[in-house]
């Protein structure tokens, strides 16, 4: 019966985006430019990309993020550490 319910509500929520559109909330920010997203009702992941338009997020994508995070967080707390 649970997979039932959980079809069904897949099945209702993918519905849903394709009538009215993905509400997409901030999941993950990964620079001040760069951002990762979820859909609230079908859990569909997308980020920013170079050009600033939205891309399905793929496991490079993901991985690219995390490097990118990383590189981003070093320089701030470096810049951070000259001005003080």
């Amino acid at each position: 019966m649970k997979t039932t319910a959980s079809q069904k509500g897949n099945f209702f929520s993918a519905l849903f985006c394709n009538l009215f559109g993905h509400h997409y909330v901030v999941s993950k920010k990964v620079t001040q430019h760069i951002k990762e997203y979820k859909c609230l009702h079908c859990q569909k992941q997308v980020t920013t990309d170079v050009s600033g338009k939205l891309s399905i997020l793929t496991p490079q994508m993901r991985e690219i993020n995390s490097t990118l995070q990383e590189m981003y967080r070093k320089r701030s707390r470096r810049v951070v550490q000259h001005v003080a």
